[in-house]
């Protein structure tokens, strides 16, 4: 193991749906009736209300069409669960066909749904991911956890952000104003550095991966050790 500047770990575009998608509490479902604001998706997100499946309705590049197939986008917003300055971490939409209710209901009232794509908008950019790479991915182990944890951490654990600061690298001369933990996952932590006109995240790497939430406790306290010992200002990366 050694320390260097480069690129940290970094969930994949479609690894990161998943987990949006898990984690979910609520969705917009937009069809040309109008918007659907849909609350309380229970602790399996969208997973419990809407089942993807390949395209089968449609043929010859078509799209599907027949009695009560209705073109949708299921909207998904990301938003931080700490006070931190735009709080909108990313946006997921999912683009298909809703099928009839009948056999395509379950008895949980859950819907199928044809999978045309998935994007995702984040940090001013936006990617496609189709339903294969989707269904690969895995989500994050911390997926359902995570708002819990970063809250506990700045409620009740504020100073260990200042300790963590010290591996931090900002990117401008200004002061820091205030430091909060923006986001975690099973390869690091992201804290958002604001200035007084302006924010930057700086994340900070696990020396591995995550695989369950009692690890994750470790790997902060790994860097919080680190960073009290002064042993280096910059990110922790694992040799492969």
């Amino acid at each position: 193991m050694r320390w260097f500047n480069a690129p940290l770990a970094q969930p994949t575009s479609a690894e990161r749906i998943r987990t949006i998608l898990t984690a979910a509490d609520s969705m917009t479902v937009v069809t040309d009736e109008g918007r659907t604001e849909v609350s309380r998706l229970g602790g399996g997100g969208m997973a419990e209300h809407i089942h993807l499946h390949p395209v089968t309705h449609g043929a010859g590049g078509r799209e599907p069409a027949g009695p009560g197939i209705v073109r949708a986008v299921l909207e998904f917003t990301d938003i931080a669960p700490t006070p931190v300055r735009d709080r909108v971490r990313a946006r997921v939409l999912l683009t298909g066909w809703l099928l009839p209710d009948g056999e395509h209901r379950g008895t949980d009232g859950s819907r199928c749904m044809e999978f045309e794509r998935a994007a995702l908008e984040r940090a001013g950019e936006r990617t496609s991911v189709g339903l294969w790479e989707l269904m690969e991915a895995e989500t994050d182990p911390l997926a359902t956890c995570e708002a819990g944890m970063l809250t506990h951490m700045t409620d009740d654990h504020g100073d260990l952000v200042d300790v963590l600061l010290k591996l931090a690298e900002p990117g401008r001369p200004d002061p820091v104003r205030r430091a909060l933990p923006l986001a975690i996952d099973r390869y690091g932590i992201t804290l958002r550095l604001e200035y007084a006109d302006t924010h930057e995240d700086v994340r900070l790497g696990f020396a591995s991966p995550v695989r369950d939430p009692d690890e994750a406790g470790e790997r902060i306290r790994a860097l919080v050790d680190t960073a009290r010992a002064g042993r280096f200002r910059g990110r922790l990366l694992r040799d492969s």
